[in-house]
């Protein structure tokens, strides 16, 4: 991971002052570096060399930045990793702009590799992530939205490059057959556990945990889980509620504290836990095609770690 680091930081360098400054703001607030983790860790657990593994990280990485700057400006929001977010100091402008080198960057790696399987399996990761990006958009405000559309959202927006970073990593370390497959399902479970958890701490948890304001997925009249949950289990009873805020975005302060106190009295904050365990259990069951190892362990281990911080 040092060598993803180094690597990173040295191609998001370039001659206009602006690209590295917005980058870093990003990049070196930290964040979990989840992704290229995973891509680094999915070659090891399938006993493949990390050279190649290391620039698709990178890559997942890049790709990954890029999604949330251009998130940021769509979703309005004030905070990312714990820090102002890159378009209120420099602008939306600058930050699409930004996003769109990240990308550039993230395919010139991958094209480093030779592997012409691993640039079809994260670019068409980035065709995915944009769908679910788009069709959350048009759905966010949807009171009606059926569970199985929303994993769907969640499996395109979130999911798919988690099971991209999986299975690059699998083909970076020239890895095939049953051992690619379950890295790839595994990649895609633990991504589903990674966003429900997400969608529970957006009403359980602190914002130094969230690194965003707890309340932004309300506040943003986003119909994940726990909403759609609390939804179906006050109905008739908070109609009027749910439609004020979510439906007409008409909210006041006191709104999300009633939302949350909903949400957490109906169960549904607790079902939404118990669903993102499930996928954790998945992914953990994915990679029974792989050999038992430390990696492998470790593999296991995030999986637990993905949902755990919203337990």
């Amino acid at each position: 991971m040092a060598r993803v680091d180094a690597l990173i930081l040295d191609r998001m360098q370039s001659d206009v002052p602006v690209i590295p400054k917005l980058a870093e703001h990003l990049i070196a607030a930290g964040g979990k570096r989840l992704r290229p983790l995973i891509t680094v860790a999915a070659a090891r657990a399938a006993g493949g060399a990390v050279d190649n593994a290391v620039k698709l990280a990178a890559a997942v990485e890049f790709i990954h930045t890029a999604t949330l700057l251009h998130d940021d400006i769509v979703d309005a929001s004030d905070l990312r990793r714990g820090k102002v977010a890159a378009h209120l100091i420099w602008g939306a402008p600058s930050s699409v702009l930004v996003g769109d080198f990240l990308f550039a960057r993230a395919f010139e790696l991958m094209v480093e590799t030779d592997r012409i399987e691993a640039l079809g399996i994260l670019s068409r990761a980035s065709a995915v992530i944009a769908e679910g990006e788009v069709l959350q958009l048009t759905r966010s405000h949807d009171l009606n939205l059926e569970q199985d559309t929303y994993l769907q959202i969640i499996a395109a927006k979130t999911a798919e490059l988690f099971a991209a970073a999986a299975e690059a990593g699998a083909v970076g370390a020239d890895i095939g057959g049953a051992a690619r497959q379950g890295l790839r399902d595994y990649g895609m479970n633990l991504g589903l556990a990674f966003q429900l958890a997400d969608d529970a701490l957006d009403y359980g948890g602190a914002s130094e945990v969230l690194g965003k304001n707890a309340g932004d997925d309300f506040n943003e009249g986003k119909a994940t889980l726990p909403l759609l949950l609390a939804v179906q289990r006050t109905k008739g009873r908070e109609d009027a509620f749910w439609e004020r805020t979510i439906t007409k975005g008409e909210r006041d302060e006191a709104d999300f504290a009633r939302a949350r106190e909903l949400i957490v009295g109906t169960g549904a904050l607790s079902a939404t836990i118990d669903t993102a365990y499930d996928y954790a259990d998945k992914a953990k069951a994915a990679l029974s095609s792989l050999p038992e190892s430390e990696w492998r362990e470790a593999l296991e281990k995030l999986a637990d770690f993905a949902v755990s911080r919203a337990a």
